[in-house]
C-alpha cells in the first residue's frame, strides 16, 4: 500500500553553480552527496551536473515524502541513491533517516529519476511492503 509520496525539480544549472562555486563547492558535494553517488556522476563525460541536480531531486522528494525536510531527523548523507545491477535507481537510507521511515512503516521505495539539460526531477513512492 502507498504511504506517501513526493516529487522535486532540481534546476541544473543551480546545482552546477553551486558544486564549481570556489568557496562552497567541496563542502556542498560533501555535505549533500555520499562518495558513491559522487563517484558516479564523475565518472559521467557528459551528463555529469544532470545526474548530480536528478539526485538531489530525488533526496528532497524522499524528504517530502518523509514529510520532513533536513534536520535533526533527516540527513542528506542517509538518503542515497544508489543503482540496482539492472541500472535502475534505488533510493538507499541510512541511519536516522532509515529509523524514522521505519517508523513511518516505510519498507519500501519506488524512485523515477529523469533529466534535461535545464532541470532533474524525481518521483518516489513510499509503501509499506
Amino acid at each position: 500500500m502507498i504511504i506517501s509520496t513526493g516529487v522535486d525539480l532540481a534546476e541544473v544549472d543551480r546545482i552546477q553553480a553551486a558544486l564549481e562555486d570556489p568557496r562552497i563547492g567541496r563542502r556542498f558535494r560533501a555535505r549533500v552527496f555520499t562518495e558513491k553517488e559522487i563517484a558516479y556522476c564523475e565518472k559521467k563525460q557528459r551528463g555529469k551536473y544532470e545526474s548530480y541536480a536528478g539526485r538531489f531531486a530525488a533526496k528532497e522528494a524522499v524528504m517530502k515524502a518523509l514529510g520532513r525536510g533536513w534536520g535533526a531527523k533527516v540527513r542528506w548523507l542517509d538518503i542515497e541513491v544508489a543503482r540496482a545491477r539492472s541500472g535502475k535507481p534505488e533510493i538507499v537510507l541510512h541511519d536516522k533517516t532509515a529509523r524514522l521511515a521505519e517508523q513511518l512503516k516505510i519498507r519500501r521505495w519506488a524512485l523515477s529519476i529523469t533529466h534535461t539539460k535545464g532541470h532533474g526531477l524525481a518521483f518516489v513512492v513510499a509503501e509499506d511492503g
